[in-house]
């Protein structure tokens, strides 16, 4: 008789409760799936005497998660506590030098110690399993590094932070400015305690360093990410580029290029109808594209107790099964150190100026865009009440160099006001 798969959990929030609720509730499913039955024998959480709304009474506990991860009794250790460093880093280290395979949903602590951590479960012969640490409940990890291991795979794109797209949909759908939604949005509970995490577009920039791992063969890169934040969109933005007929979404984007590997997490327009645009709420989606399979959108809840610890539970499925896999779908060794490029891959992009409304001010702008080497596509000039008019223009394909180069002509001419904004268009 196979004996079962024991396990600990270091951390019982709504993940670590999760999980404990799914094997209370489906003994009987998750061995007839496994082959072998699926126990928990001990759990560790800083505070013992909190209601968690699940019976942890059979269970061994542990006041340090550490000595958790060292028991005889457990197999596979559940970290589920959060942070990039301190107890999560050692609960992980403590586990694999003690034989125990982990499963965690820890994406900050894997984005800056990833390659370290795959080459000592390696060397313990261990295993790191970590679907629930990018975009949730969807399983994006098992399909690149299993059903599309088959493939080269050209980019990886997605929506990958449900509260920087609940912002944005909510202020487009109720007609509300940023900082009104934001602290909705504090108010329901959505935020970090560091919102910035969020907002900031860090949360998300740490999934994409992982997908990225896997998708290209190379090791972790969380520096080499372009981070920047929704923090500067603001309710116009999102009606002008409704009118355009693109949604603004905070977008991650990674390909491999001939000067290196981009990776890119920031506010993008997409077109209106696509998978991308019509996505909204809470809701993550990650779009993936390889020479053999061509394009696939995986979408799904990317956050809450429920579809977190399915993918949890995914992993300690596999792990039951005896299916053995490296971290990042290779052996680390074989992980090689990409050269982070800045983009380079010419698109389009969305301006929007405030000009003074006086004669030859347009032409001015047409003059500076034209030396640096860009057309126009579309140009908008808005009603208005000032002496200043809002201005958008949709340029055709151009590099962010050029960019870069019309928006400092911009300050000579002496007809823009203000701060202009500039948004990648990202085709999909």
């Amino acid at each position: 008789m196979t004996s079962p798969l024991r396990l600990g959990i270091a951390g019982l929030g709504t993940v670590g409760a999760g999980v404990v609720r799914i094997v209370q509730t489906h003994p009987e499913l998750l061995e007839a799936r496994a082959g072998r039955a699926v126990a928990i024998t001990a759990v560790s959480a800083r505070d013992r005497n909190r209601d968690r709304g699940v019976d942890l009474s059979a269970y061994a506990w542990e006041d340090d998660a550490a000595a958790l991860a060292r028991r005889d009794d457990v197999d596979v250790v559940l970290e589920l506590m959060g942070g990039h460093d301190g107890i999560a880093k050692q609960v992980l280290e403590t586990a694999l030098d003690h034989g125990k395979d982990v499963v965690t949903a820890n994406k900050a602590l894997l984005a800056h110690h990833g390659h370290a951590l795959a080459e000592r479960a390696e060397a313990n012969g261990r295993i790191i399993r970590f679907e629930a640490a990018v975009a949730g409940g969807i399983p994006v990890i098992k399909a690149l590094t299993e059903s599309l291991a088959g493939n080269e795979i050209s980019r990886v794109m997605g929506v990958m932070n449900g509260t920087c797209n609940y912002i944005l949909t909510r202020m487009e759908s109720a007609g509300l400015p940023y900082d009104a939604v934001f602290q909705e949005a504090a108010d329901l509970g959505y935020l970090e305690a560091d919102p910035q995490l969020d907002v900031g577009g860090i949360d998300a920039g740490h999934k994409l360093a992982l997908l990225s791992a896997i998708a290209f063969g190379t090791r972790v890169d969380f520096d080499g990410v372009e981070l920047e934040g929704i923090g500067a969109i603001t309710i116009d933005d999102i009606r002008h580029a409704a009118d355009m007929g693109f949604k603004i979404k905070l977008l991650g984007v990674a390909q491999m290029t001939g000067r290196g590997l981009e990776q890119r997490m920031s506010p993008c327009l997409v077109p209106a109808s696509s998978p991308l645009g019509q996505l909204e709420g809470g809701t993550n989606m990650v779009v993936l594209e390889g020479d053999a399979i061509g394009q696939i959108v995986l979408r799904g809840p990317g956050a809450g107790a429920g579809p977190t610890a399915s993918a949890v539970m995914g992993d300690v499925m596999d792990l039951a099964r005896g299916l053995r896999l490296p971290v990042f779908g290779q052996p680390a060794a074989s992980l090689r150190a990409a050269r982070a490029a800045q983009a380079a891959v010419a698109a389009p992009y969305y301006l929007r100026l405030r000009l003074l409304d006086k004669p030859g001010a347009l032409a001015k702008v047409a003059k500076v865009l034209g030396e640096a080497g860009i057309s126009i596509d579309r140009m908008r000039q808005y009603d208005h009440e000032d002496v200043t008019a809002p201005v958008l223009i949709v340029t055709h394909k151009t590099t962010r160099a050029a960019l870069e180069d019309a928006l400092s002509g911009f300050e000579a001419t002496g007809v823009v006001q203000g701060q202009p904004v500039a948004i990648r268009i990202e085709q999909v």
